[in-house]
């Protein structure tokens, strides 16, 4: 059986669908002011073409190990990337915001499979001795998501049409479906066991509603909206009940056992503050870079990569140091290095080089790097070989539900920075002010006539957007230093530290 698997075909092609998942969580994000104009939405109900796309993917990541089992995993894999290649290509095809985020959303339901599928299938089709270089390759091959993704979707969207960010998915997916179609054998379906789909359930049910409260809340007065009230109370009603299955349930969505471990429960709750500064401090750059500095869609994305490239090395080093250097010490150092980055953000203004921006993103790139490799394999080391599957989902839940809240709290953040900076700094703005009553500012800025007043609004704007954007650098910062104590916390397995498992590292 093992002599006619085509490895290498087998790896192309599941390391194709990977790679397709993890690049669309990047990619967009350069052309998210191009699909704002074009689908009539404001700044911050752009970013829930991210954020719907996170959260479903993080939602349907859990169940993968049970629909696998169900229902078998090659049959899960075509219907994973069919469905997704459709969904990208109704993306492309989206004329408002609300079909945008409903087709985003498909998305993440099917793409949520892809990776952890991936990492299985190649741990299935190669020995023991050769799962830990397997693992590496395909560490290695989803960084090019982070690395090319803002490249090329820049690229794709200054050449062609943003539109074309989801249609470049197509003739990848079809490629991959045939693929695995052809070289994949089936599994044998297993016992796939009852399926806990209340608590599952509840747990979609309050993410959701949890998520569309910070997407909506600025836009609806927050709780003077009885919307944000209503969602609020579903958001709590879902959790609530979902506790009461996890506590009381005879076979809860997630084993309670998972929490008696000291190692997970730190080890998630690092992943969760690593996710808000991955993809939130990216959610903001793209803005800065194409509004504030005025920086051409394919520039933007050229000076982004340099972070996916950090990324790399970072995890390739950290897998060199893995059993020469304590883990808890290169996950200490990775938090610091990326509070330096953030620390130098904070004093980023439109007048910046690009060779800052560059050494900057490198650096937290790298920072973020020394912890993802060193965080997974803590966290797993001292879990019991059948939970890992199962922590490997609440895992991935965790670093997306961080990262979709960080993206919603941040953008809200903005938003409501500028208009307070606005409003203060405007407090000062008089035709008293003697700075308005002579030289260039007094031409320029003269409150007293149209054009003056036009252009004096415009400069306060800017400094007020410059000083709202600094505030959101300063609280990633903040929430990189919180948790550098928990290194501390974390119990240094006797043994080899575990494998990668899937899931995990994506």
């Amino acid at each position: 059986m093992a002599a006619a698997i085509n490895r290498p075909a087998i790896t192309a092609c599941v390391m194709l669908a990977a790679i397709m998942q993890v690049l669309d969580t990047t990619i967009a994000n350069v052309a998210l002011p191009y699909m704002q104009g074009t689908l009539s939405a404001s700044q911050d109900q752009i970013n829930w073409v991210l954020t719907s796309y996170i959260v479903a993917a993080a939602i349907m990541t859990p169940p993968t190990g049970w629909l696998a089992q169900r229902f078998g995993r090659t049959r899960l894999f075509l219907s994973a990337v069919a469905g997704f290649t459709l969904a990208s290509a109704l993306c492309g095809l989206a004329q408002s915001l609300e079909q945008m985020v409903l087709f985003r959303l498909f998305q993440g339901v099917f793409g949520a499979s892809l990776v952890p599928l991936s990492q299985a299938v190649l741990l299935d089709i190669n020995p023991r001795e050769k799962q830990g270089q397997a693992m590496a390759i395909w560490g290695v091959g989803v960084m090019v998501g982070p690395i090319l993704g803002p490249t090329l979707g820049g690229w794709l969207t200054q050449n062609y049409d943003w539109r074309w960010v989801f249609y470049m998915n197509i003739p990848i997916g079809i490629l991959t479906f045939f693929g695995i179609a052809t070289f994949l054998p089936e599994t044998r379906r297993g016992q796939a066991g009852r399926f806990d789909w209340f608590g599952f359930g509840m747990l979609s049910i309050g993410i959701g509603a949890l998520q569309l409260l910070l997407d909506r809340g600025e836009q609806l007065d927050w709780f003077g909206s009885t919307e944000i009230i209503v969602e609020a109370v579903i958001a709590a009603l879902g959790f609530y009940l979902f506790l009461v299955q996890l506590l009381t349930g005879e076979r809860p969505f997630v084993s309670l056992r998972l929490f008696k471990d000291r190692n997970f429960v730190i080890g998630i709750t690092f992943i969760f503050a690593v996710g808000i500064i991955l993809l939130a401090t990216l959610a903001l750059l793209t803005p800065y870079l194409q509004t504030m500095m005025g920086y051409p869609v394919l520039d933007a994305g050229m000076v982004l990569a340099p972070r996916g490239g950090g990324t790399m090395l970072a995890m390739l080093l950290a897998g060199r140091a893995s059993g020469r250097i304590d883990t808890r010490i290169v996950i200490f150092s990775g938090l610091v290095i990326t509070a330096h980055a953030l620390w130098q953000m904070t004093g980023f203004t439109p007048d910046i080089s690009q060779a800052t921006i560059i050494v900057t993103g490198f650096e937290q790139g790298l920072g973020l790097g020394f912890v993802f490799v060193p965080l997974t394999t803590l966290t797993f080391s001292t879990l019991t070989a059948e939970l890992r599957t199962e922590g490997t989902g609440i895992y991935a839940l965790c670093r997306n539900i961080g990262s979709s809240i960080g993206i919603s709290v941040v953008m809200t953040l903005l938003e409501d920075d500028i208009q307070r900076n606005h409003a203060e700094i405007a407090h000062y703005v008089t035709p008293f002010n003697r700075l308005f009553q002579s030289g260039a500012a007094g031409t320029l800025w003269n409150p007293l006539t149209l054009g003056g007043r036009a252009a004096l609004d415009g400069a306060i704007t800017q400094q007020a957007a410059i000083i709202a954007y600094v505030d959101d650098f300063k609280l990633m910062m903040l929430i990189a230093l919180a948790v550098i104590p928990l290194t501390l916390l974390f119990r240094q397995p006797k043994q080899a530290a575990v494998a990668a498992h899937p899931a995990v590292l994506e």
